[in-house]
């Protein structure tokens, strides 16, 4: 088995996979499919995307009925 200074000595599944190397080169990858939803969504809106947006629903909310009140 091959040392791994992060974790100690590598780990293997029952077939021989190498557990800490997959491991490894997922932290690599880049960015998963979640994240890249995540992304889209923020930067250009869409369907369903209301669970990644930042927007405070009531301050709007309270912004649009003032607007109202005010005309």
């Amino acid at each position: 088995m091959k040392e791994n200074s992060k974790h100690g000595p590598d780990t293997f599944t029952a077939v021989g996979t190498n557990i800490d190397a997959v491991k490894r080169q997922n932290e690599r990858s880049g960015m998963s499919y979640n994240e890249v939803k995540e992304l889209l969504a923020k930067t250009t809106g869409g369907h369903g995307t209301g669970i990644y947006s930042d927007t405070n629903v009531e301050e709007v909310r309270k912004k649009n009925q003032q607007s109202r009140e005010s005309q």
